[in-house]
C-alpha cells in the first residue's frame, strides 16, 4: 500500500493491512476446486448447461465438505466487525481506510455498521451496494458491451493500421464473422485454440483499446491460415489475464463464492432461472451477457443468509475514485455506491481505463483530491471528472 500513496499521507498515517476473513493466513477456505472450477464466470449454451450444473453443483458441495463449520462465519458484516477489533487493539477512536473493488463494498458496509467510528475512506472502483450480489455479476457484462462499441469506433478510425473495417459497424461484423469462423473451427494461436466462447471470454480486455486490437488482429491472421503479426504473443497474455483465468486461485475463487452465496439476496435455486436469464442477457449483450448470468454454486449453497445484507444508505464523507472505463466495477456501479453515500463525493477519471485508479500505481489525474483528502480531510466541493 505504501508506494501507492503520497509522501505526506504515509507521514501522516501508520499504514495497517490484514487478510480478510477465510483469506492468506486469516483461517483460509479453500475447496480443493479443479481448474475449470476456479473460474468465476462461464458461458451458456444449451449443449453444455448439463455441465455448467454439475459444475456448479459440485463446487458448492466441495466447500460444503472441507469448511462447511466455517462457512456461515465468513461475511462481510463480520469483516467489518473485524476491522473495528483491529481499531479497539490500536486505541483509535476512529479509522481511515482505503479498499479497492469488493473492498470498497466491505469499506461502505463499515460506515453502515460503524458511523462514528469511520474517519477518512478512499473507496477505489466501487460496487453498487444495491446490486449484491448476482447484480454484480450480470451488471459487469452491460459495461462489456459499451466497451465493446467504444472499441469498434476506435479500431474504425484507425482501419489504415489494422485493417479491421473503416466504420464502426465494419469493424463489429468483422469481430462477429472472426467468433462464427471460432465457433465452426477453432483459431489456434501460438500453440493456443480459441473458440467462439474463448474469444467472447475476453470481453473485459475491449475497455482497453490499444491492449486488445492487436489479439483480434493476429486471431483473423490466424483466422486466415497467415501468420501472426509480431507482438501477438503479448496480447493473448493480456486478453487471457484481463479475463480472470489465472491457475493457482482456489482460495480466492472458494472465498469469494463464500461471501458472495453467503449473504447474497437474489439467488435463484432452480436451474432453470439461470437458463432463462442467460438466454435473455445474452440476446440483449451478445458479447458476455450469459457469462454474468449463467448457474453458479449459489444454487446449490447449503444454508441461508444468517444476517441480511447491509442496506448501506449514509451520509459518510467517503472519497470514490473511479475510472471511466471500469471491465469489472463499471461507472455505473460507482454511481450506484455514490447514491447510497450521501455525503461522500466521486471523481471520475475521463478515458481511465482498467479495474483500479490509485491501487495500479499509475499517475492519474484523481491523485492529487486523494492526497488532499487524507492528509487535510476536505473533499471536492462537488462531484467532478478529471481528464
Amino acid at each position: 500500500m505504501a508506494p501507492l500513496l503520497a509522501p505526506e499521507v504515509r507521514e501522516r498515517f501508520d499504514l495497517i493491512g490484514f487478510d480478510p476473513r477465510g483469506v492468506g493466513r486469516s483461517a483460509p477456505v479453500n475447496c480443493g476446486l479443479a481448474a475449470d472450477e476456479q473460474v468465476l464466470n462461464h458461458p451458456y449454451s444449451a449443449g453444455t448447461f448439463g455441465q455448467d450444473v454439475a459444475r456448479a453443483r459440485s463446487v458448492a458441495d466441495k466447500c460444503w465438505a472441507k469448511s462447511g463449520d466455517l462457512l456461515v462465519h465468513i461475511t462481510t458484516r463480520n469483516t467489518a466487525r473485524d476491522m473495528d477489533v483491529v481499531r479497539a487493539a490500536l486505541g483509535e477512536r476512529k479509522i481511515s481506510y482505503l479498499g479497492h473493488s469488493y473492498g470498497t463494498y466491505l469499506g461502505a458496509v463499515y460506515t453502515q455498521m460503524f458511523p462514528r467510528r469511520t474517519d477518512r475512506f478512499v473507496l477505489d472502483s466501487a460496487l453498487d451496494p444495491a446490486l449484491v450480489w448476482r447484480g454484480v455479476l450480470r451488471g459487469a457484462t452491460e459495461a462489456a458491451e459499451l466497451a465493446f462499441t467504444r472499441w469498434t469506433e476506435w479500431a474504425a478510425a484507425r482501419d489504415a493500421t489494422y485493417g479491421l473495417g473503416a466504420t464502426p459497424q465494419a469493424v463489429r461484423a468483422a469481430f462477429w464473422e472472426l467468433v462464427a469462423h471460432a465457433e465452426r473451427t477453432p483459431i489456434v494461436l501460438e500453440g493456443r485454440p480459441f473458440d467462439g466462447d474463448a474469444i467472447r471470454a475476453q470481453h473485459r480486455a475491449f475497455v482497453q483499446v490499444e491492449a486488445v486490437t492487436p489479439f483480434i488482429v493476429a486471431l483473423k491472421a490466424a483466422a486466415a491460415g497467415a501468420a501472426a503479426p509480431a507482438g501477438a504473443s503479448t496480447a493473448v497474455l493480456a486478453a487471457a489475464e484481463t479475463s480472470g483465468e489465472v491457475p493457482d486461485m482456489d482460495n480466492t475463487v472458494s472465498v469469494a463464492w463464500t461471501v458472495l452465496c453467503g449473504e447474497g439476496r437474489s439467488w435463484p435455486r432452480d436451474p432453470e432461472q439461470y437458463r432463462r436469464d442467460a438466454i435473455r442477457d445474452r440476446a440483449a449483450r451478445p458479447l458476455a451477457g450469459d457469462f454474468g448470468a449463467n448457474v453458479q454454486p449459489c444454487a446449490f449453497w447449503k444454508s441461508a443468509p444468517r444476517e441480511t445484507a447491509t442496506v448501506v444508505d449514509n451520509d459518510a464523507d467517503a472519497l470514490i475514485v473511479q475510472n471511466e472505463w471500469d471491465p469489472q466495477t463499471p461507472l455505473a456501479m460507482a454511481e450506484g455506491m455514490r447514491r447510497a453515500l450521501h455525503g461522500a463525493r466521486m471523481v471520475t477519471v475521463a478515458g481511465g481505463e482498467g479495474h483500479g485508479v490509485l491501487v495500479t500505481g499509475r499517475p492519474s489525474c484523481a491523485d492529487a483530491d486523494v492526497t488532499r483528502y487524507l492528509t487535510t480531510g476536505r473533499l471536492p466541493a462537488k462531484d467532478r471528472t478529471c481528464s
